[in-house]
């Protein structure tokens, strides 16, 4: 039989019936194409079916037949492929996406429900992921659906969402304490053992900068005083007008504000450490207190490295394993070395700081300028924040705020005692130690010289440095060759 409107069909094929409606598209041919289901026993039913198809169709509910048919796993990868986003979260995303297909593969998407969102859950709870991935998890698989019903893959998310029940508990919150600017000096006086006048002066320009750690890491000295202004690399043609005022306004000189530029961060991308833009592209400039800016001067001046704060056997502080080898013995405390590769006073511990990770310095940063009562507007400036709203929209960064807030930084830091105000005088063991040329320095001298082969290039460190760790020198030797 057919329906009057000649849309809707039903036939009897081995004892079932079949029924099938126009879907309102054509063939390239001009010939309508049709969509259908079987296994119905009852006529009317089938019929019923196929009437209902063509209310979907007509008021945009309906989910075709090949839509719905998409496999779960390919829906998630077009989903992946359409994302614009920022290296480091589209690596996020493909880690979650990957879960996500490990455990619903081929499923159609048309086919989930609920209850398979609950199993994926209970699959997630038994696979090694933490609980706050797990949460990421089925936030991005939550994501994924509803972009799936707005695709027409499917007509609600099978993700079940429960509202609030119960009393509310608040989310645990990490536990910060004040940080007194006397701990920050142990900090610095802390790296300054571990690895000299360049992690003196990394702690105090985080504790004064609020600057991220990959910003740190990846400061050069074009944007960096007292270099900067003057040095910038003037790489967007859109800034020109900036390039200018800021040479009228930071640099070095008594009616200039001295300063350094946040304009880049270094990540590694497929094994490749390089630049990028700041968190949020959150491109700024930050005022220092002038006895920043005098370590700052001090320390380009000690060294030849292209970076602000190079690493120990040189290179970029990114492409070392920071948090083991630096921050924590720096934050921890460490025991004396005696030992004939490295001679090194003890650290002490520093309790605040002890367990934590370094990223509260950036957090105290903010709650000195919080204290010292400076305009929320050129606080959150400062941070690499937006401010939203008719706030955001009418403030600006003044002059004088700037020179408010140097001023306050400077006072915190001769509020400090001389003793810790100042560097000590080391044993003239490290004296001796710090006089050699790093690692990638002797590596870089011996490649110049012609020396290129592994173990040609090892013993010429080891005539200098005495014990130095061989997969030290050939990682110099493999980034120098690149660089190359």
């Amino acid at each position: 039989m057919a329906s009057v409107d000649q849309h809707v069909y039903v036939e009897w094929r081995g004892g079932t019936c079949r029924v099938k409606w126009w879907t309102g598209e054509c063939h390239p041919n001009g010939r309508k194409r049709y969509e259908s289901k079987g296994g119905f026993t009852d006529e009317e039913a089938a019929y019923r079916h196929g009437q209902d198809k063509l209310y979907e169709i007509r008021h945009g509910t309906n989910i075709s037949n090949r839509d719905g048919a998409t496999p779960t796993s390919e829906w998630a990868d077009s989903w992946l492929q359409s994302l614009d986003l920022r290296h480091l979260s589209i690596r996020n995303y493909r880690w979650r996406v990957k879960h996500i297909k490990a455990f619903f593969k081929e499923r159609p998407v048309s086919e989930l429900t609920i209850l398979d969102h609950r199993a994926f859950r209970k699959y997630l709870a038994a696979v090694p992921v933490g609980e706050k991935s797990q949460t990421q998890i089925l936030s991005t698989f939550a994501t994924i659906m509803d972009d799936a019903v707005a695709a027409k893959l499917i007509k609600q998310s099978p993700v079940e969402r429960q509202g609030r029940r119960g009393k509310y508990r608040r989310k645990p919150r990490e536990r910060k304490r004040d940080m007194a600017v006397e701990s920050v000096a142990k900090l610095a006086h802390n790296a300054d053992i571990r690895w000299g006048l360049t992690g003196f002066v990394y702690v105090w320009t985080m504790a004064m900068t609020g600057m991220r750690p990959a910003e740190l890491y990846g400061l050069t000295r074009e944007y960096c005083f007292p270099n900067w202004p003057k040095t910038d690399l003037r790489l967007d043609e859109t800034e020109v007008d900036r390039y200018d005022d800021d040479l009228l306004r930071y640099g070095l000189g008594e009616e200039l504000l001295p300063a350094v530029r946040v304009e880049r961060q270094v990540q590694y991308e497929e094994g490749v450490l390089d630049f990028y833009p700041p968190k949020y592209d959150s491109f700024r400039t930050l005022v220092v207190p002038t006895f920043l800016a005098a370590l700052l001067e001090a320390l380009l001046a000690s060294h030849e490295s292209p970076w602000v704060f190079p690493a120990i056997e040189g290179g970029s502080l990114g492409a070392a394993s920071f948090t083991k080898e630096y921050w924590r013995p720096v934050a921890d405390g460490a025991p004396a070395s005696v030992g004939p590769k490295l001679w090194r006073e003890a650290m002490v511990s520093v309790n605040p700081f002890a367990g934590k990770r370094q990223y509260l310095v950036r957090h105290g940063h903010k709650e000195w300028l919080d204290e010292d009562g400076h305009p929320r507007f050129a606080v959150e400036a400062r941070m690499g924040h937006e401010l939203a709203g008719v706030e955001g929209t009418y403030s600006n960064l003044t002059v004088a705020m700037e020179q408010q807030i140097a001023r306050a930084l400077q006072a915190r830091w001769e509020a400090l005692p001389a003793a810790l105000r100042s560097r000590p005088v080391r044993d003239e063991r490290v004296a001796l130690q710090n006089s050699v040329a790093s690692i990638s320095a002797l590596v870089r001298q011996a490649l110049a010289d012609g020396v290129t082969e592994p173990d040609a290039v090892v013993a010429r460190v080891e005539a200098v440095r005495p014990g130095s760790r061989r997969n030290s020198v050939l990682q110099a030797r493999r980034r120098l060759l690149a660089d190359a």
